[in-house]
């Protein structure tokens, strides 16, 4: 359902957004959630292309920044632009992270931690359910 859409359609409410995710896109984008680690169809891409945001096609990494970590979360050392994404501080579960969101659209993509690969030092652990993947 969200491939289709474009950054210029960008839903204003949470009934419009609700109307073009699908409920783990949802849960995942709007309500702060996170899949099930091992999960994600994205995992496993090692094809050229570009990870885009679910919620508003926003281009957020592409495939040569993204390694594996080990985690069971898509992995990428930085994003494809430094404005494609924001990061804020997330205090739930009893810690403190920093999360990491769309830079267009606010939704939810996962967060960043300082243990990444060169030449960073970061990975960014991105829920699979919150990007789409174009081949290029």
């Amino acid at each position: 359902m969200s491939e289709n859409r474009t950054v210029e359609d960008v839903p204003e409410s949470d009934e419009a957004w609700r109307e073009v995710l699908d409920e783990d896109e949802y849960h995942i984008l709007r309500e702060e959630g996170t899949e099930r680690a091992g999960t994600s169809d994205l995992l496993k891409v090692t094809e050229d292309g570009v990870f885009r945001c679910a919620g508003c096609q926003s281009e957020l990494f592409q495939s040569d920044e993204k390694f594996e970590s080990g985690t069971g979360w898509p992995s990428f050392w930085a994003p494809a632009d430094t404005d494609a994404v924001e990061t804020r501080v997330d205090r739930s579960h009893g810690r403190v992270r920093t999360e990491v969101i769309c830079s267009t659209c606010e939704g939810h993509l996962g967060h960043v931690f300082d243990d990444g690969p060169e030449p960073t030092g970061k990975r960014y652990c991105i829920n699979g359910k919150a990007l789409n993947f174009d081949e290029e």
